[in-house]
C-alpha cells in the first residue's frame, strides 16, 4: 500500500513488472551452427521472458551489425514510427531503411533462431558472433567487427562520457 496525503493506493508486485522497461545484461560469444541457427544462451534467454511464445524481431543496425528486439519492444518502436509524419521524404526513407529486413524470429524447443542470409550478408557474419546488451536491445556482431568497434576506444573516454552524459541534464533544461 502507498500513502499518498489521505489517499491510499493498493497495489500487487505482479503489477510492477509490466511498468518497468527491460534492460539486457552481458555480453555472449556464441556460434551459428552449418543452418545459420544461433541458440539464446541460458543466461540471456532467462532475461527474455515470453519470447519463446512471442518470439523475437531482428533487423539492420545503423552500424553494420543487427538488432534484436523483444516483440514488445519491436512494436513499441513501430508505434513510434507510425506517429511520424510520412508527408516527409526524409520521413519515409527513414522507416524504409530502418525496417528493411526486419524479420520476425521464432525460438525453436532449443532456444534456436534461424537467421536471413540477407541479415547475414549485410552484417558480413560467418559462424562467430558476438551478442552485445544494449539496454532494451540485443546487438549482433561478427566477432571479427564488434573486437574491430571495441578497439577502437576513444582516446579520452572521460571526456566523451562528460560530453554525452554531462549534457543530459542541459538538454532537459532547454
Amino acid at each position: 500500500m502507498v500513502i499518498n496525503g489521505s489517499n491510499s493506493f493498493n497495489f500487487t508486485l505482479e503489477l510492477l513488472p509490466k511498468c518497468i522497461m527491460s534492460h539486457f545484461l552481458g555480453e555472449f560469444d556464441c556460434k551459428l551452427d552449418d543452418r545459420n541457427r544461433l541458440m539464446i544462451p541460458a543466461n540471456l534467454m532467462k532475461q527474455l521472458p515470453g519470447a519463446d511464445s512471442e518470439g523475437l524481431v531482428i533487423n539492420r543496425g545503423f552500424e553494420k551489425h543487427l538488432v534484436i528486439y523483444t516483440k514488445k519492444e519491436w512494436d513499441i518502436i513501430v508505434e513510434d514510427l507510425s506517429k511520424l509524419n510520412q508527408y516527409e521524404k526524409k520521413t519515409r526513407e527513414f522507416i524504409r531503411y530502418f525496417t528493411r529486413g526486419a524479420t520476425h524470429l521464432s525460438l525453436d524447443k532449443l532456444n534456436r533462431v534461424v537467421l536471413s542470409k540477407v541479415l547475414m550478408e549485410y552484417a558480413d557474419i560467418k559462424a562467430d558472433v558476438i551478442l552485445a546488451c544494449q539496454l532494451n536491445k540485443i546487438e549482433l556482431w561478427s566477432r571479427d567487427a564488434y573486437e574491430a568497434q571495441m578497439d577502437s576506444v576513444p582516446e579520452n573516454f572521460a571526456y566523451l562520457a562528460e560530453e554525452v552524459m554531462g549534457n543530459k541534464k542541459r538538454r532537459g533544461d532547454e
